[in-house]
């Protein structure tokens, strides 16, 4: 089965895949970008490097370090259980510059197809985020302001509303503000049902 954990940065994603190593410890834990070796390389281009990159060019390397993904990891993996920090949502709701029908052509193809079954997005209220990102060092995506964010956060409950009537993709909404244990625990419950 393949999980993905979904939301904006600051969510809480990195601290629930820590929490979920501990229960979950014979499934394969993957992230984009940068879950393979060109995904690494990808993700310092696209998060890291102080190269600013065309809105094109940023979302075909994101697809590109989805395809390596999907075909060098999710794929042969299938019949484990795969949790993943992000997935092809993420990559539809952060390329905010193009239409949500070509994204999910594009990611579709770059996927082969292949879909999360389960998808637990952890959402933040503006407060919460501000005061998160105030807290932290920023990447590229979250230098883009608290604006951005939040619009990118509205199409992430829009893309995973349409793959769950369209795609038969199951969907859990959380608020990332709520303890990290409590968070975990419904986590937990939604895999093994």
């Amino acid at each position: 089965m393949y999980i993905a954990l979904e939301g904006i940065d600051t969510s809480g994603k990195s601290t629930q895949l820590q929490a979920l190593k501990n229960v979950f410890k014979e499934a394969i834990f993957t992230f984009e970008p940068g879950g393979t070796e060109l995904g690494r390389k990808l993700r310092d281009i696209l998060l890291e490097d102080s190269i600013i990159l065309d809105s094109r060019t940023e979302m075909l390397l994101f697809l590109a370090d989805r395809a390596e993904l999907i075909a060098k990891v999710i794929k042969p993996n299938l019949h484990k259980l795969i949790i993943s920090d992000r997935s092809l949502i993420s990559g539809m709701a952060y390329a905010k510059d193009f239409d949500l029908e070509i994204l999910k052509t594009f990611n579709l193809f770059a996927t082969q197809g292949v879909l999360p079954n389960k998808v637990i997005f952890l959402e933040l209220q503006e407060e919460e985020l501000k005061r998160r990102l105030n807290h932290k060092e920023n990447d590229k995506i979250e230098l883009r302001g608290l604006n951005h964010l939040l619009e990118s956060q509205k199409r992430f409950q829009s893309i995973i509303k349409d793959l769950s009537l369209h795609l038969s993709l199951q969907a859990l909404t959380l608020d990332g503000a709520l303890p990290r244990e409590e968070i975990t625990q419904k986590i937990i419950a939604f895999i093994e049902q």
